[in-house]
């Protein structure tokens, strides 16, 4: 079961204004009507309560919205950057992290909630084109801005596993060999009682969707007080 991933996430560029000037039948030498750039696309989280593994983030290293375009003549407004959505299960926190292999850091968000939708990284602004900076004593400004950058951060993603299904009953029943055969899960199995002194989790998986499981510790008299652990 994927449970922690780590990955890098890439905002979009703004776009770079632009450098132009009208050029018509009867103005050969118009003023300048460079248009602003596009903003750059995001990158959000979206908690799906139909998912309950971070499987669809494993091996990959890198998530990156899109740039903003370049503004263009008749002060058109550069396009901006499609947003991107990554979909994560209910219960995932997410970590801004110094790289892939941090293990700790700072907290950034909490998805414990169906249909939370939390920016992770977000798109930078589009630069202004000459059409903006002209002025009575710069009738032909050639002068346009760049777009700011798109934020950019490595994210480290942990999922507390809600089980859908629990497997309750009394020591050495079988609910471990149970588990085992129904999902890749490997707990400890064996002939005497408390094999199981923590719950293990699988994910059954048939067809798209998948089931947590959880194999509880065998039950006795006294167990809610701590008996048999």
């Amino acid at each position: 079961m994927i449970d922690e991933v780590s990955f890098r996430v890439q905002a979009g560029n703004g776009g770079k204004g632009s450098v132009h000037f009208r050029r018509e039948k009867y103005a050969p030498r118009g003023g300048p009507d460079g248009g602003d750039g596009g903003d750059g696309g995001s990158v959000y989280f979206v908690s799906d309560p139909n998912l309950t593994t971070l499987r669809f983030f494993s091996g990959k290293d890198r998530f990156a919205a899109e740039h903003g375009r370049r503004g263009g003549m008749a002060r058109k407004h550069g396009e901006n950057g499609e947003d991107i959505e990554l979909r994560v299960p209910v219960g995932t926190v997410v970590e801004v992290v110094s790289g892939k292999d941090e293990r700790k850091g700072a907290l950034f968000a909490d998805l414990d909630a169906r249909d939370m939708r939390v920016c992770v990284a977000r798109g930078g602004h589009g630069g202004r084109g000459n059409w903006y900076f002209r002025s009575p004593t710069n009738t032909t400004p050639r002068t346009a801005e760049p777009g700011t950058p798109g934020e950019a951060r490595w994210l480290r993603l942990s999922l507390k596993v809600l089980a859908q299904v629990g497997l309750v009953g009394l020591p050495n029943a079988g609910k471990s060999t149970l588990l085992s055969i129904l999902t890749a899960a490997k707990p400890a199995i064996a002939a005497y009682p408390f094999t199981t002194v923590s719950p293990n989790l699988g994910v059954l998986t048939e067809y798209s969707a998948s089931l947590v499981i959880a194999d509880i510790p065998g039950l006795i008299e006294g167990a809610s007080r701590g008996k048999g652990l």
